[in-house]
């Protein structure tokens, strides 16, 4: 059986973009496993995502051995997505070479609590740094890694919004399978909760900054008539109890409801002029709906149909190699994404069409885009190949 996957052909020479690598979490050395097939040397950063069946604090010291001198940050997952698609019990790992970026790394400690004008000046301050000490690239975006049980993605991603300017972010929550108890960030081999980590990065490769997610608006609306929006609960919908009004509308059984029927069928909100997605996470207790992402009274949902999954995912990364295939593609891929897949049965063909494009990433609680965090969505960067000088 083989439990690890290499590095692109010719990561060892520096010819490719990034260099990756995957292996079991369970197999001797994993991380020591991992430097080895991505190679130590001329490394700017590197990027663990952990499956949360690893010892989280294992792997970090671990990293902080085999990966002396080189940066390392990262997150646990619901999943992962390697080179063979999608995954689960692995540790993921990317490279990015000095020879083709320049990363500013920035931990949020406290998204509690924490100082938004001093954060939003680093950023700023950030990106001129890297400007200036790489002029003659001129290619940059943010990645964020939050931690998915915060319930502070929104906030957290509107905040640095202010600070972005023309750059684009895309991000992802860390995940805890299905069993949603515990979710990290690492910053510097160390694992924090209630924590986001801030990559910003200029670059001589070309990037494509992308969101993508393969529902359709219906007609069948709802509002929000009681919430709690710190706790990202529902009360009632419709002026009636939120699970038992939200089955009703879908015909079903409320006692039925499942993380199954939230992913097949998800809600979203118009926003500035576009549809965004607000997955109900389970059903609490006393029947309220507990959500992935913010929500509020008032609110307008809007049920949304799902186009065929391989079909749209194809016709996206068609888009993305318009112009020319990607080198490789950073992805967070929404948990209910996958788990869609797998009860319409077509979690092979998805995998299929991410391996054929280079996708690797992980699946998370929610994606972040720009100002936005959203859920059931597939965020990312298309990395293609650098320039000629």
């Amino acid at each position: 059986m083989d439990l690890t996957q290499g590095p692109e052909p010719g990561a060892r020479a520096g010819r490719v973009v990034l260099r990756t690598a995957s292996v079991r979490h369970d197999v001797t050395n994993p991380v020591h496993v991992l430097a080895d097939r991505m190679g130590k040397d001329g490394l700017e950063l590197v990027i663990l995502f952990v499956s949360p069946e690893a010892d989280a604090g294992r792997v970090l010291k671990d990293a902080s051995d085999a990966l002396p001198g080189t940066r390392v940050v990262g997150c646990t997952t619901a999943g992962e997505i390697s080179a063979q698609g999608y995954t689960e019990g692995e540790i993921v790992a990317i490279g990015f070479p000095q020879e083709n970026f320049r990363i500013e790394t920035g931990l949020v400690p406290n998204l509690s609590d924490y100082d938004v004008q001093s954060t939003v000046d680093r950023m700023i301050r950030t990106r001129n740094d890297l400007a200036v000490a790489r002029p003659d690239w001129r290619y940059e975006f943010n990645f964020l890694l939050v931690d998915g049980l915060s319930t502070l993605e929104d906030k957290l991603a509107s905040d640095l919004a202010i600070g972005l300017g023309p750059v684009q972010m895309f991000g992802g929550s860390a995940g805890d399978g299905e069993t949603f108890r515990r979710t990290l960030v690492f910053y510097d081999c160390q694992a924090h909760s209630n924590a986001a980590v801030l990559m910003q990065v200029r670059t001589r490769c070309p990037i494509q900054v992308f969101k993508t997610d393969h529902l359709i608006p219906s007609e069948q609306r709802m509002v929000v008539t009681g919430a709690d929006p710190v706790r990202r609960t529902v009360h009632e919908i419709n002026a009636e109890p939120a699970a038992r009004e939200y089955a009703r509308i879908l015909g079903k059984d409320p006692e039925q409801l499942t993380t199954f029927t939230f992913a097949a069928h998800p809600v979203v909100v118009r926003i500035g002029g576009q549809h965004h997605v607000r997955s109900i996470q389970r059903v609490a207790e006393d029947g309220d709906l507990v959500f992935f992402s913010a929500i509020d009274e008032g609110l307008v949902l809007t049920l949304a149909d799902a186009r065929d999954m391989p079909g749209h995912l194809r016709e996206e990364m068609a888009r993305l190699s318009r112009d020319g295939a990607p080198a490789v593609i950073l992805g967070c891929d929404c948990l209910l994404r996958r788990l869609e897949a797998q009860e319409n049965q077509v979690i092979n063909k998805l995998s299929e069409i991410l391996r054929e494009n280079k996708v690797i990433g992980f699946s998370t609680y929610g994606e972040q885009f720009n100002s936005m965090h959203v859920n059931q969505t597939l965020t990312g960067v298309a990395i293609y190949p650098p320039e000629e000088v």
